[in-house]
């Protein structure tokens, strides 16, 4: 069900509730970070403050200040604010909020904050559901997601809002907020609670960008401190186990395996490994970056260092069979090599290439002299009839012979680039077309 303004500011003195909520702020003043978005000169901080409003979709990792902002645009701009959960609410509460809207704008003559949490995860016709009201003037829609809205909303709804993007908190940011919480009456200046700078320190880098995290886990060493210091031993105790922010199969997943690819495919084994230890450390499968780094073999290295692909798939077997920590040191050994091996998507490209081709030409039919020929019928249907076993031939191989489709020509999908063993690659091929622009020269004279 929607929540209404009165539910919003609620006293934030109650004891009961918890700190990361005591602590959200009510206008721009308390408001800690984000500054590329509510800087003095910025935009959305000039709306606000003006009191235009409009449309808009907050797109960021958890805990950097979605829905906080969207309670303090309402504060500020005197509207009423209605809230729903895209992870439990559906047509019918969008109904709801929406007359609810109607009714406010009918007897108080104001506007309507309705602001959507998870909003990624509600179907085309919830999300067109909207669309109307805010055409009409009756909601101000706002949203909050941590997908990218690009994929996840309709283009509908997206030519309706402004997306503003919310980055993830900085450490120093972090240890503001919690020096905030230590000496705030809301929080917990009443505990005198002490914590050194190192401990501040120390907590903003377990919370990974996360205010709500930071502020949880300054209430958990609050409330298992002993006096009004916080001992070492207990802060430890809290931090331990915390794992990164990682949400698989969200942007964050496969913006770090991109990261991961960039770094081997640039030679940079120090950045690779650590955007592979990121992905451990989040709680990555170390079998799906295993299955990803093969790719890169491939795609990036290919024949350069044919030996890449090879070390990939046994890294790959060490953690099917050894499982972690044993494979995850093979993953990274693979990942090294690959990182300082000889580069190429000379075999990337030219898949790519013949791929496009052979959807592009059709089902050309094999030539007779490539075809097998088991049988007495095959063989006086000619079925290989011309062919040229190449090992017969001078430096077995069969100079000027032609393994394709006829009349479609002989496109050149492969070019080995000038580096690792793709240089002797190279080499050969440019012989071996040498050979056959000789035998065909040979062949023209004879015809003649």
């Amino acid at each position: 069900m929607a929540s209404l303004e009165g539910d919003l500011f609620a006293d934030q003195s109650l004891p009961d509730r918890p700190l990361a909520d005591r602590m959200r702020p009510d206008c721009l003043a308390q408001f800690v970070g984000q500054e590329h978005l509510l800087g003095a000169d910025k935009p959305l901080r000039q709306a606000i403050e003006s009191g235009r409003l409009h449309s808009m979709i907050f797109w960021g990792p958890p805990g950097t200040g979605k829905t906080t902002l969207a309670h303090i645009i309402a504060q500020q701009c005197n509207a009423a604010f209605l809230s729903l959960s895209a992870v439990l609410a559906g047509v019918k509460e969008i109904r709801q909020a929406v007359e609810q809207a109607r009714e406010t704008r009918q007897f108080s003559q104001r506007r309507t904050v309705l602001f959507i949490d998870e909003v990624h995860r509600f179907n085309k016709a919830q999300q067109d559901a909207f669309l109307p009201h805010v055409e009409d003037g009756t909601l101000v829609f706002v949203g909050a997601t941590t997908e990218n809205p690009s994929f996840e909303l309709n283009n509908a709804l997206l030519s309706r809002a402004r997306v503003y993007t919310l980055k993830t908190l900085s450490a120093d940011t972090l240890a503001q907020i919690l020096r905030n919480a230590l000496d705030d009456p809301r929080g917990l200046a009443s505990s005198r609670l002490q914590l050194t700078p190192e401990q501040l320190k120390l907590l903003a880098e377990a919370a990974d960008g996360d205010a709500r995290r930071a502020l949880n886990l300054l209430e958990i060493s609050a409330d298992l401190c002993e006096g009004d210091q916080l001992s070492d031993a207990v802060l430890h105790e809290v931090v331990s186990g915390q794992l990164r922010r990682f949400d698989k199969g969200g942007d964050l997943f496969y913006d770090q395996i991109s990261a991961l690819h960039k770094a081997v495919r640039g030679s940079s084994p120090d950045g690779a490994l650590y955007w592979l230890c990121r992905m451990l450390d989040g709680g990555c499968d170390p079998l799906y970056i295993a299955r990803r780094v093969v790719r890169m073999a491939s795609e990036d290295i290919g024949n350069a260092d044919p030996r890449a692909l090879e070390i990939a798939l046994s890294a790959w077997d060490v953690q099917e069979r050894l499982g972690s920590p044993e494979g995850q040191l093979a993953i990274a050994q693979a990942v090294v090599y690959m990182a300082c091996a000889a580069k190429s998507n000379a075999v990337y490209m030219a898949f790519k290439a013949a791929m496009a081709d052979a959807r592009a030409s059709g089902s050309l039919e094999v030539p007779v002299h490539l075809r097998n020929a088991p049988t007495k019928l095959m063989k006086q249907l000619g079925y290989g009839k011309a062919y040229r076993y190449a090992h017969d031939e001078p430096e077995a191989y069969a100079a000027g012979e032609c393994y394709f489709p006829d009349g479609h020509g002989e496109p050149s999908y492969y070019q080995p680039v000038n580096r690792g063993l793709e240089i002797k690659i190279r080499e050969k091929l440019a012989h071996l077309r040498a050979l056959d622009e000789q035998s065909r020269k040979e062949s023209a004279n004879e015809r003649e």
